[in-house]
């Protein structure tokens, strides 16, 4: 009998080069190992259902599934896990120093369904008493203008959030014009050295380290999932 052919897409982690390069071969399969960013993946298999296998936003595919979109299977495999106090970026100005100081300001992200933000709207509520409907939510891409969610879904009740489409996050957070970001890549203008844009923990390790020793969470941000229809 011959090999099943999959196409499965993932970022080369060094936990999935055995299988990228061939030193594990699952039996009776032969998998084209496709290399790209996680954005492209997460758009061409939530849009376009494109792979047969791929990495996925944990954020996505609950959004999906929740809202009766099921075409593919989750398997128990987490390519990326990673705390996220790293990713809050802040504007000087604004008068945040505290976590607890977001309550009413302009937070911006790359999109709200997204893994990343929703495990932090998740750590601002339980862990500071900030809910989502106290922060204002600016949604536009990180470098580029444009970007949209990858997934459909309908606001919570109270909740807003208002779509720059002409805009990008490192701009307005540079200029002042959201108060704070949120981001799993780093601004270009903090990397270049901004003196007005500063991390919201600025010693996010230890942070980290003390959400794990309160919570014993390795948070999940990407999952492995197989088109149902297989």
């Amino acid at each position: 009998m011959a090999n099943i052919q999959l196409t499965l897409a993932c970022e080369d982690y060094d936990r999935t080069r055995p299988i990228k390069d061939g030193r594990i071969k699952p039996e009776g399969i032969e998998i084209n190992y496709l290399v790209m960013s996680v954005e492209e993946i997460f758009w061409r298999m939530m849009k376009y259902e494109e792979f047969d296998v791929s990495e996925l936003s944990m954020g996505a595919f609950l959004t999906a599934a929740a809202r009766g979109r099921r075409p593919f299977v989750a398997i128990p495999v987490f390519p990326s896990r990673t705390f996220r106090h790293r990713c809050i970026f802040i504007n000087t100005a604004s008068g945040i120093g505290r976590p607890d100081e977001l309550r009413g300001k302009r937070m911006g992200v790359p999109e709200y369904s997204m893994t990343a933000a929703v495990w932090l709207r998740g750590l601002f509520e339980h862990e500071y008493g900030i809910p989502p409907s106290e922060i204002h939510w600016i949604q536009a891409g990180e470098e580029q203008p444009g970007r949209k969610d990858r997934v459909d879904f309908e606001m919570p009740p109270g909740v807003r959030m208002d779509s720059k489409n002409d805009r990008t996050l490192n701009e307005m957070i540079a200029s002042g014009e959201i108060d704070a970001m949120m981001s799993p890549r780093m601004p270009t203008c903090f990397l270049e050295g901004a003196p007005n844009v500063r991390r919201l923990f600025p010693n996010y390790r230890q942070a980290e380290m003390d959400y794990f020793a309160k919570t014993g969470l390795f948070p999940i941000m990407h999952v492995m999932v197989i088109k149902g229809n297989l």
